[in-house]
């Protein structure tokens, strides 16, 4: 009409189905560009955006009974988005057109009842179901390798995402597992609670599934994994459901909630868990610290993990980590603190923790010198935001045909020297030898404790055009067997999925082995649950 002004309604935003997080926040081809031509060895133009329409996704192998379509769907797009996670290797595939398995179902439960159904329809056809919540695993723990199964169900649970129950006398909540992080705490806080977990992926996993991989989160020290927050849980299994008490503690035999944490739904189907809250944080402080040397910046670390001041924020940044993030450009490792609280000021255990760091060397510049606010500190900031970039920029680098990929570790404090350094000398002369170009190998400590912290190291090369998993893969095997050198785990949060079953294996205590299969075949007498996960 005359005189009338129609405002656009700005669309929502789209997920990858073949890479990390939005689609409008990937980088362009020139981005990519650019940041190929630092990398030695690299394509002289961006790999292009895969299509699901190039991918030929054939029909179902299986149909649904009439009772459970309306749960399913069958579309190629939907499917493709539920093949794979977001590992380098996942993208990498998808880039060459190779995802490997598509499922051939995908359903969206919306109560636990339809899990029932679902997992007694799948037994009764051998059908793989591989539980789905955010899609973030980065050790392919979300899709199905193999041909041992007629079909394959993917079984998303983000339709169950209501927060149920709230005790705020008691701190605690009843949250359904499909929950993904930003509407979890969204629930959370009309009532002055939060769950106070951010893991890397917050955005873009889920409660569930934080649960079933033993996830770590926003603490670098003190409770650190989705372990320490659990009260009960409540798993479906073909066996029947399994439900723990909700209790403070127990002394009463082996924990039923241990046996389904980090089980990554090999086991069962996590539906819902009691966990425990807090109040939301009002007083924080954050600040930084530049060290000359990486041995003395590890010193530093250890006395504020041993210490009674509980940073929630402790994380080292080496020099090439320092450099990655722009916390530093003169070759300096780089140590970020951070403090909060609900009930009192800080900056008192801020500037204890400077004062501790400071002793091991650690060179400390006040924001306010430098014009800035009391308290800012650019080095944290500039962490934050590359923190939060970096996931995107992997992608551009692996449609460059580099290699881009991380993977992280524990150790006891006596050996993590040793461990990075050798992480550090042998990764880096494994990608020269295999790729013929110099590789960046960095490391930084996300979780620290007293008797020993957590390396994760970055690892950027030039691939082989074609071959870029396989040169990946090879890589990764390469660190195993350094890990296992040191007796330093497999995976401190990331965990097993397939990708990491070698080394699992390796560290795993037989008898646990044992008792593990032995609860397989009691809970999944079909064989239908993520098969290939933990055991065989």
């Amino acid at each position: 009409m005359p005189g009338t002004t129609t405002q656009s309604t700005p669309s929502a935003p789209v997920r990858s189905w073949w890479g990390w997080g939005w689609e409008s926040a990937h980088p362009d081809d020139a981005e990519c560009t650019a940041m190929g031509a630092l990398l030695p060895g690299t394509l002289a133009r961006p790999l292009p955006v895969p299509r699901v329409a190039d991918l030929g996704i054939g029909a179902p192998a299986v149909q649904p009974p009439a009772s459970l379509e309306r749960l399913i769907g069958t579309d190629p797009a939907r499917r493709a988005a539920h093949a794979m996670g977001k590992a380098y290797r996942d993208v990498a595939r998808a880039l060459r057109g190779r995802p490997g398995r598509i499922p051939d179902l995908v359903a969206f439960p919306s109560r636990e009842r339809e899990v029932t159904d679902l997992l007694n329809w799948a037994g009764e056809r051998g059908v793989a179901v591989v539980p789905f919540g955010g899609g973030s695993s980065v050790v392919g723990g979300v899709e199905y390798r193999g041909d041992r199964h007629r079909a394959v169900l993917s079984l998303d649970l983000t339709r169950m995402n209501r927060v149920l129950e709230v005790d705020s006398e008691g701190r605690a909540a009843r949250i359904q597992a499909g929950a993904l992080g930003p509407g979890l705490e969204n629930q959370l806080r009309p009532h002055g609670l939060t769950l106070r977990h951010f893991p890397q992926s917050f955005e873009f996993s889920t409660l569930g599934g934080w649960l079933a991989t033993r996830a770590g989160g926003h603490y670098a020290t003190g409770r650190t994994h989705i372990d320490d927050f659990v009260q009960s849980m409540r798993v479906v299994t073909p066996a029947g459901t399994s439900e723990s008490w909700r209790l403070p503690a127990s002394g009463a035999g082996p924990s039923p909630d241990r046996l389904f944490l980090g089980s990554e739904g090999a086991l069962g189907i996590i539906t819902e868990a009691w966990v425990r809250l807090q109040a939301r944080p009002v007083h924080k402080a954050s600040a930084s610290l530049a060290f000359t040397d990486f041995g003395a910046a590890l010193e530093a670390v250890r006395a504020l993990a041993q210490s009674d001041l509980a940073p929630a924020n402790c994380r080292l940044l080496d020099s090439g980590e320092a450099a990655l993030a722009g916390a530093a450009k003169d070759g300096s490792s780089v140590l970020v603190l951070g403090f909060e609280s609900a009930d009192a000021p800080v900056d008192t255990r801020l500037a204890q923790a400077v004062d501790l760091a400071r002793s091991h060397g650690g060179r400390h510049e006040p924001p306010a010198a430098r014009g800035g606010g009391a308290r800012g500190d650019e080095a944290v900031s500039a962490w934050r935001s590359a923190f939060l970039r970096m996931p995107y920029l992997r992608d551009g680098l692996a449609r460059m045909g580099a290699v881009a990929e991380t993977f992280e570790t524990a150790a006891t404090w006596d050996r993590v020297p040793a461990l990075v350094e050798d992480v550090r000398r042998t990764v880096g002369e494994a990608a020269l030898k295999i790729s013929g170009h110099p590789a960046t190998v960095n490391c930084r400590l996300t979780h620290v404790y007293p008797d020993g912290a957590a390396p994760y190291f970055t690892v950027l090369a030039a691939g082989r055009p074609g071959d870029e998993v396989a040169l990946w893969d090879e890589l990764k095997t390469v660190a195993g067997e350094v890990l296992q050198r040191h007796r330093a785990t497999i995976t401190h949060h990331h965990a097993v999925g397939r990708d990491h079953r070698p080394g699992y294996d390796r560290q795993r205590p037989e008898p646990f082995a044992l008792a593990l299969r032995a609860a397989k075949g009691a809970l999944d007498p079909h064989g239908i649950l993520n098969p290939g996960v933990l055991v065989d």
